[in-house]
Parts: C-alpha cells; structure tokens; sequence
C-alpha cells in the first residue's frame, strides 16, 4: 500500500499502528495522522531506538498491511464467485 493510501484510511490503520506500537498513545496517532514521518519520529521517541529501525519497522508493518489487503481482495471474490 503506497503512503498515500495510508494516509486515506488513517482511521482504518490506527488499530493496526496501536497493536504494532503500543507505546504509542491516542493523542501521537491524532498528531501522526497518517504522515510518515510523524509515525517514524514518535516510534524513535516512544521506543528510544535510531531513525534507521523505525523506518525499517515502519516498512515492515506497511508491508503486511500489503498482504493483509491481498487476502480481503480473495476473501471478497471468493464469496462474489460463490
């Protein structure tokens, strides 16, 4: 899922952004609101860890929301198909 993708359905990720980073309160996933950077910069704050990691764990986490989207679409054309 590109950024901005995620950024357009900030309040559908949030819960998925909260499970991944639980240090992250309500209040930093209002300020994130779906900017990249912001999600970076609070990871780094709230976990005490290099630009490096976050970005590398932000990647990882867009990722599976890739493979979690992928498997909605089957679902959804499985049950259109039967």
């Amino acid at each position: 899922m590109n950024w901005d993708q995620v950024q357009g359905k900030w309040k559908q990720v949030k819960g998925s952004v909260k499970t991944r980073w639980g240090k992250l309160t309500d209040d930093d996933l209002d300020v994130i609101a779906g900017q990249r950077d912001q999600l970076v910069g609070r990871i780094q704050e709230r976990y005490g860890i290099a630009k490096d990691d976050a970005q590398r764990q932000v990647d990882e986490w867009n990722r599976t929301l890739d493979k979690e989207n992928e498997y909605q679409r089957e679902k959804n054309l499985e049950k259109k198909a039967s």
